[in-house]
């Protein structure tokens, strides 16, 4: 009785809501631009509207079928590219928001949301009257007069459903199913067990004394963090904004051990172990891929990459290892040593020491430091100079528009035009730590562009960030990273406003993923000049430019621990293709038990590429997001490929400049903007690179900017 009960109440809500629900006048919405009416938006309005937009989508996905005329590229490849519009617009909101501004209810609501969502996509997937007419016109593909974007489009629509099981027997179809359907949910448990550990452990300080090394802002932010929680004294937690700067400046060698190890296993075991779930999800993703043919997932994964094949991400790997590993080793030594010769008298130099005397040392031998270079890097005078910076490449300019509405107090939302005026983008930004935002930075949009019939859908572009928050008498200060960190992220968010595509899975950002690092990376080579600086890098009080002094002390250290640096995010991507080269399923040791078993393995892969210790207890794979609950699954070599590309193609800038004397020279930016902002995912990337850069990529830009031009490769 109390279940029938239950689904009668919740069915009289989703009645009753749908009358008011934003979501289902979505074409009528009175805002600039058709953005989100955030203020009107409320938890109970997803569920329903989910519902509603996966009900749309299959209908339109039945039209297409059911079409008594013969398949073609309009009513077929154009009709599917264009269905799930209301999907995308309830998924654009409530997948950002579930990483920006989450909170219980939404996260219990994406927990029920994920396995309909798989069994939405696995029903269109798998949907074999739809498969035969895409697989009719892919099939006289040659016939037909189709542009590169639109041959490209048919392609990749065909190879999607043929990678997604379009192809399999029934019996296998129904295995696909039930595996992406487990996959789902273990991804997203995944990560909200990242988050939960994060939030979950918090240390209070009350002895000042024990602060020692920190600076007044840092000591700030952790005194808000405990009044936020209504305590006395100093709150320490596992935000990045605490724990970079506290492994750096406390002199306290047990708190700096005591926060690295709760980081260290936070999932790694406990309330929120993910061992179990790492084993699930690699031997889950083994599972797909045996039943696409594929040995292996990172096989099945990389074949539409620009590395294509796993021998080629390892001979990547492989060659950044023998280039950088020997001056690796030989940086942690020169630590280690001045780490003894200062107080440490411990055997071997641990992971919570490096970050301290590391900084100690680059201090000394270069007499700078992140709070040197601090008061030069104000907010709202970085957010100009990287709005500048834009404006003298592409000529875009940037507006803030209040009537704009956001999804949080502290986000600012912006016009952006391009250099007729004409508009071009909505730009959200929101800076700062908070309880119910994921940690890190990133780029996403909450509406991409697409052409339909003769109107230019402009994209509404988001950049998430975790920046040092302003304090009662100071505002918000930069660290250097932090201003290198906004300009990668800018430079993804460029990549999704400076878009001009047909369509929307080709526009933006939505490309290969070892591409996709490339606009964003290539974005901060800019803070290493002095031109750039020069337009923003002034002192907050006096107004001062940042001097000459500092630029070249920073500029000098820009190589310093750069090898270090390197191997370390190698370690990552060995780690990545060993969970994912696995040709047989992942057996737990019982001996030794789960989180044994995977620690153990876990390190062996990272072993060639170790230069601290490997500390019992903690962990790396079982926070690793990237790889376990993100898109980065076999593909976080993708951002030494793309740094490699970014330091290629930022050499053409450099030549630019030695020639005429600016940095900022329009010919080059002309053509990267052309081939390789504005085309999205139209052609081979690839080939979008060779015509921007005239030639192959190589190593030796990258090597000669991190100062291990001795090792070049001819």
């Amino acid at each position: 009785m109390r279940k029938f009960l239950t689904m009668a109440l919740a069915t009289t809500v989703i009645a009753a809501t749908a009358a008011t629900n934003p979501f289902f006048d979505y074409k009528n919405w009175k805002t600039p631009h058709g953005t989100y009416p955030f203020n009107e938006i409320h938890a109970e309005h997803y569920m329903p509207a989910f519902e509603e937009a996966m009900k749309r989508g299959l209908q339109e996905i039945d039209d297409i079928v059911n079409n008594p005329a013969a398949p073609t590229f309009a009513n077929t490849i154009e009709a599917y590219e264009a269905s799930g519009e209301m999907l995308g617009i309830v998924a654009g909101c409530f997948y950002n928001l579930s990483h920006a501004n989450t909170n219980d209810t939404i996260q219990q609501i994406e927990l029920e949301l994920s396995p309909k969502m798989s069994e939405y996509s696995s029903t269109i997937r798998l949907n074999e009257k739809l498969f035969e007419r895409i697989k009719a016109v892919y099939e006289q593909r040659d016939k037909l007069k189709l542009n590169k974007a639109q041959y490209k489009l048919l392609e990749d629509i065909y190879e999607s459903f043929a990678n997604n099981g379009a192809n399999l027997s029934p019996e296998d179809k129904q295995t696909y199913r039930e595996l992406t359907a487990k996959l789902s949910k273990l991804t997203l448990q995944f990560g909200q067990n990242v988050l939960k550990a994060t939030n979950a452990w918090t240390m209070l300080i009350t002895d000042e004394s024990l602060l020692a090394g920190l600076n007044d802002d840092t000591k700030a932010m952790l005194r808000e963090n405990a009044e936020k929680k209504g305590l006395e004294g100093w709150l320490l937690n596992l935000k990045p904004t605490t724990t970079i700067p506290v492994l750096q400046d406390l002199d306290n060698r047990d708190i700096r051990r005591e926060l690295y190890m709760a980081g260290g296993i936070k999932n790694n075991g406990g309330e929120f172990d993910n061992t179990a779930l790492i084993v699930e999800i690699a031997n889950t993703r083994l599972a797909l891929a045996n039943l696409f043919g594929k040995k292996t997932y990172a096989e099945k994964s990389l074949y539409k990459t620009m590395a294509e094949t796993q021998e080629n991400v390892y001979k990547l790997l492989n060659e950044l290892r023998d280039a950088y590993m020997p001056t690796a080793l030989e940086e942690v030594k020169e630590v280690e040593d001045y780490a003894h010769a200062h107080g440490l008298y411990a055997t071997h130099l641990q992971p919570w020491d490096f970050g301290y005397y590391s900084k100690k040392l680059k201090k000394e031998k270069y007499d700078i430091s992140d709070d040197d270079l601090r008061p030069y890097f104000e907010l709202e005078a970085v957010k100009k100079g990287v709005f500048d910076l834009a404006n003298r490449l592409y000529g875009i300019t940037f507006k803030e528009n209040k009537k704009i509405q956001v999804y949080h107090p502290e986000v600012t939302a912006y016009e952006v035009f391009d250099e007729k005026g004409k508009f071009l983008a909505v730009y959200y930004a929101d800076f700062h730590p908070r309880d119910g935002k994921r940690g890190g930075a990133w780029m996403n949009d909450f509406q991409p562009q697409f052409i339909k019939g003769k109107k230019d859908h402009r994209p509404h572009i988001v950049n998430v960030m975790n920046f040092t928050r302003p304090t009662a008498d100071k505002p918000a200060l930069f660290t250097y990273n932090e201003v290198r960190t906004f300009l990668h992220e800018f430079g993804h968010g460029l990549h999704g406003m400076l878009t001009r595509c047909q369509y929307a899975s080709q526009s933006g950002t939505n490309v290969p993923r070892d591409f996709v690092e490339l606009p964003s990376q290539f974005n901060e080579n800019f803070i290493d000049e002095k031109e750039f600086l020069d337009t923003f890098a002034k002192h907050y009080k006096t107004g001062e430019a940042l001097p000459q002094e500092l630029l070249d002390k920073m500029h000098a250290a820009q190589t310093y621990h750069a090898a270090y640096s390197c191997v370390r995010q190698l370690s990552f991507g060995y780690l990545d293709m060993a969970w994912h080269t696995l040709d047989k399923p992942f057996e737990v040791n019982e001996a030794i038990g789960t989180v044994e078993s995977v620690a153990r393995f876990s390190d062996e892969a990272m072993e060639q590429v170790k230069v601290l210790p490997t500390v019992p207890g903690t962990q790396m794979a079982t926070s690793f997001t990237h790889i376990f609950s993100g898109g980065y699954a076999a593909g976080y070599y993708s951002y030494k490929w793309s740094e490699l590309l970014d330091a290629d193609a930022f050499s053409v800038f450099k030549e630019a400049q030695a020639k005429n004397g600016s940095i900022f020279d329009k010919k080059a930016a002309k053509r990267f903007r052309e081939n390789i902002l504005e085309k999205g995912s139209t052609e081979k990337a690839m080939d979008l690179y060779r015509r921007f850069r005239g030639g192959e990529p190589t190593i030796n830009a990258l090597l000669e900017r991190d100062g291990i031009k001795a090792r070049v490769i001819n």
